[in-house]
């Protein structure tokens, strides 16, 4: 459960971390193990597994906190682009079993050059789609 996951245990202080943003509701942290200099995450308080968990008081402090985030690591590292990433469960490759969110500073020119994606798009059939947006639509 996250509440007993590394990253609750960082917002109660029991474990150290390079904390570079802390409100009632977010903190942001370094990343013990960057994909580039500047990964930072974003964590919620709340101790939320998934992101559908998440309640949307934590899902706004969040998203208050991604830009300004995003902001100062662009300024203090000279990056001109940045990734945001959010594994959501394990099969997307979530490790932490509490939400947080990537912000991984783009250098392509380095070897820490940031995040290496292969993304591969396939398309959508027309029908299929337009059910399943209006199936998406009726749950929310």
């Amino acid at each position: 459960m996250s509440e007993d996951s590394i990253f609750s245990k960082i917002i109660r202080g029991e474990i150290p971390a390079n904390r570079v943003y802390e409100d009632d509701h977010v903190i942001a942290i370094l990343d013990i193990n960057p994909l580039s200099e500047g990964h930072t995450l974003v964590i919620p308080k709340e101790p939320s597994a998934t992101i559908d968990e998440l309640s949307d008081d934590a899902s706004a402090a969040v998203g208050r906190v991604l830009p300004r985030v995003s902001r100062a690591i662009k300024k203090a590292t000279g990056a001109r682009a940045l990734n945001v990433l959010q594994n959501n469960g394990r099969e997307a490759g979530q490790e932490v079993d509490h939400v947080h969110f990537h912000v991984i500073p783009c250098y392509p020119d380095r070897e820490d050059g940031g995040l290496r994606k292969n993304w591969t798009p396939g398309k959508l059939d027309a029908e299929k789609g337009a059910d399943l947006g209006r199936k998406i639509a009726r749950l929310l």
